[in-house]
């Protein structure tokens, strides 16, 4: 039976689970009689501690899966995909064209980038809005998003349970659940080869 390990650039229990789930749900149009397994590897995303932006979020996502490459050079593994996942924030400024003014909205995003170490591609979760305190103390004083979550929902450690999105949306969608979405998404151009194949030729590419 053929045997496929995919490599997450995170040993954080919520990032692997969600790694785990995604794959109950695609691995069957991936490849059907294959087993696959899950490993994680601390490697550096080589952005901040909570990206402000998504083109962060997005190089932070590919900076992992280039530091897993190199790991598994390195030490010789036989790792068949390789997965890097970010979250953080996305600014967005709303115009209020009849009082002249612009305001800043901030929304939570779960990123991931998946390579079969010869191609690659992006996918990513909904979006849920931050709280404008929350959002200022992220942004405007640079407190870390797992450190100014904790304050403010008064607990400790939520970033390896529910996570921010659990805090924000009483737990109807997790930080798990927002990672398995954006896994999801990121490997639809290798378990869906034929649609994004057949969307490049029609295009004359």
């Amino acid at each position: 039976m053929t045997r496929f390990i995919v490599a997450v650039g995170s040993t954080r229990r919520p990032k692997l689970n969600a790694v785990r789930d995604a794959l109950d749900a695609f691995a069957p149009l991936l490849a059907p009689s294959a087993v696959f397994e899950v490993t994680g590897a601390e490697v550096p995303s080589g952005v901040s501690h909570t990206p402000a932006s998504r083109e962060e979020l997005m190089l932070g996502a590919r900076r992992r899966v280039e530091a897993l490459m190199e790991v598994a050079a390195k030490q010789s593994e036989n790792w068949s995909y390789f997965v890097g996942l970010e979250g953080g924030l996305e600014v967005a400024l709303e115009r209020d064209f009849h009082a002249g003014e612009s305001h800043r909205r901030v929304f939570l995003e779960s990123w991931a980038y998946v390579s079969d170490g010869a191609r690659g591609f992006y996918g990513r979760s909904g979006a849920v809005e931050m709280p404008q305190t929350l959002a200022a103390e992220v942004l405007d004083c640079g407190v870390e998003l797992s450190v100014a979550i904790d304050r403010f929902a008064g607990e400790a450690g939520i970033r390896d349970a529910q996570g921010a999105w659990g805090v924000l949306s009483r737990n109807l969608i997790s930080r798990q659940e927002a990672f398995r979405v954006a896994v999801i998404a990121a490997f639809a151009p290798f378990y869906n080869a034929k649609a994004y194949h057949r969307t490049a030729a029609s295009a004359g590419m």
